[in-house]
């Protein structure tokens, strides 16, 4: 039987998604747990990776049950260890799924948000959870910057030097900059995404908007297809994988 789960993670202690051999994984705990449900090794796959530092609000992932087990029994048997384990991970959801479904190959759209907190104060609360800039943010520059990057583009520029996709070329389908209260929130969306793409285009926006550069430079670093020309890589505790939709 095969299983879609959806899953929420503070990834402040973690390794990223992938399992590592010098520090603790959101898969490491869930396939410790998936192990056990089997009574022997089964690989989880998940909608796409996460960096080490990186949050998720509706992971998607799938897994395969040797025998046929309640949704509900699922979820809590995984959510029983991870707590035990004071681990830092939840099942939001389990749902049986047909076992042409793929975490990976049947996703249609993924979007991720980036939470900067604009303050001179610095948060007790959201330590590792934001990018804390203490100097202001010109919202508008940067909205009129991003316009630049949604659509069809090679994105070279905005593409870690040990990212593994074949091609840099993807399609942005949305960039959305909002303000509540204290913090500025990137909404992105695209069908997949290049290693580091929007930490990279955040920490690029982040000029624009402190006045480094201009909105219409965004153009002329997208079209460089040169990572030395665009902005320094966002910290990954304020990136989160918003959701997954198939």
């Amino acid at each position: 039987m095969r299983y879609k789960l959806i899953i929420e993670y503070d990834g402040s202690n973690l390794l990223g998604w992938q399992r590592q051999l010098d520090g603790p994984s959101v898969q490491q705990y869930l396939e410790d747990i998936l192990d056990k449900i089997n009574g022997e090794h089964t690989e989880i796959i998940s909608a796409g990776r996460t960096d080490a530092g990186v949050h998720a609000l509706k992971q998607t992932a799938h897994i395969d049950i040797n025998h046929q087990m309640e949704p509900w029994k699922i979820r809590e048997a995984f959510n029983g260890n991870l707590l035990a384990q004071d681990a830092p991970i939840t099942v939001l959801d389990v749902t049986p799924v047909p076992e042409t479904f793929h975490a990976r190959f049947s996703a249609k759209k993924r979007s991720y948000i980036y939470r900067i907190l604009n303050r001179r104060a610095p948060s007790a609360l959201l330590k590792k959870r934001v990018w804390w800039i203490p100097t202001p943010l010109d919202i508008e520059k940067m909205r009129r910057g991003a316009e630049y990057l949604i659509g069809h583009h090679d994105f070279t520029s905005f593409r870690a030097a040990a990212c593994q996709a074949k091609s840099p070329i993807k399609t942005l389908d949305k960039i959305e900059i909002n303000q509540n209260g204290d913090e500025i929130i990137f909404y992105v969306e695209a069908r997949s995404f290049l290693h580091h793409q929007v930490r990279n285009i955040v920490g690029t926006l982040k000029l624009v908007g402190s006045g480094k550069i201009q909105p219409e430079d965004i153009k002329t670093i997208l079209e460089a297809k040169d990572r030395k020309k665009a902005g320094p890589t966002a910290p990954a505790e304020g990136l989160y994988l918003y959701s997954v939709e198939y």
